[in-house]
């Protein structure tokens, strides 16, 4: 009799090994489409807020009054940070981009003093920029402001393309993973179907057989849930090193929130696929379990 409790036992831990590894392979598959997610997200608040505006000033405008402009400049909701770039400044870049020198030709510096800034990513948009367009030039010693409106266009209609293909696609992914932990999960509780029938014919309530069997494999999903996490932790930290650039798009408070979207489906798909696979069987007659 020992022997045979050894050999329960023995299988009952590899079934639930595998069982754990299998959904906590799901869950990094399903855990890496959310953190693309979050870096789709990410991408595209790192490229709205590096377009810049350039709020060109009058010849006349003293320092004091530069100072005085930028300082109501940064005050604004909209502006995340500014910069002031003198007409020597912006001359020194014509001659890299142009490869000769404009004054020599025109006789004059065509340059202007402007002040660069840079938007908050909620208002890189057609609409909040007209807004801005109209605050800006109230200021009388501000002549134009200077941006892409074609390239903000293109950039807004790409990333919102991108997003709902990634949103679709995590939606799919989603329908997958519950699928493949249900099958998981149900192949862990066919070999109990008969203990569930026995269950069943002395009296025990649907609820009251489902209990142990929820309570069993919420902690599984918990367990796979972290060595998922551990898992893509691990391939963020070896892209991390691999690609420094990626590091701004995703924050530390955005994975804490990634890991513990993981452990939570892990858990949410576990008890709901547990509940389905165990009232397939409370509802099945006893001769129907043979030939299942």
């Amino acid at each position: 009799m020992t022997g045979k409790k050894k050999v329960s036992t023995a299988r009952f831990l590899n079934a639930k090994i595998t069982s754990t590894i299998s959904i906590s392979l799901v869950l990094v598959l399903l855990g890496i489409t959310i953190l693309i997610l979050f870096m789709g997200n990410g991408l595209s608040r790192f490229v709205k807020e590096n377009m810049s505006f350039n709020v060109m000033l009058s010849s006349e405008v003293s320092d004091a009054e530069i100072s005085k402009i930028r300082n109501n400049l940064d005050a604004q909701p909209f502006v995340k940070s500014s910069r002031f770039i003198s007409k020597e400044e912006a001359k020194e870049q014509l001659i890299k981009d142009l490869g000769e020198d404009p004054e020599e030709l025109l006789g004059y510096n065509p340059a202007q003093d402007c002040i660069e800034i840079f938007l908050h990513s909620e208002y890189a948009n057609s609409d909040s920029i007209a807004v801005i367009n109209k605050v800006i030039r109230q200021n009388n010693n501000v002549t134009d402001l200077l941006y892409q409106q074609e390239a903000i266009d293109l950039i807004n209609d790409n990333l919102s393309k991108v997003m709902t293909v990634l949103l679709v696609l995590a939606a799919i992914l989603l329908l997958i993973s519950f699928t493949l932990i249900r099958n998981t999960i149900r192949l862990s509780v066919y070999s109990k179907r008969f203990l569930i029938n026995t269950m069943k014919l002395v009296g025990a309530t649907g609820s009251f057989i489902r209990r142990p069997f929820v309570v069993n494999n919420i902690f599984t999903g918990i367990i796979a849930g972290i060595i998922a996490d551990l898992i893509i932790l691990g391939i963020i930290t070896y892209f991390s090193r691999e690609y420094a650039e990626i590091q701004p798009i995703v924050s530390s408070m955005e994975l804490i929130i990634i890991f513990a979207i993981v452990i939570l489906l892990g858990v949410v798909i576990s008890t709901i696929a547990t509940a389905f696979a165990v009232n397939r069987y409370v509802k099945m007659k006893s001769d129907q379990l043979y030939y299942v």
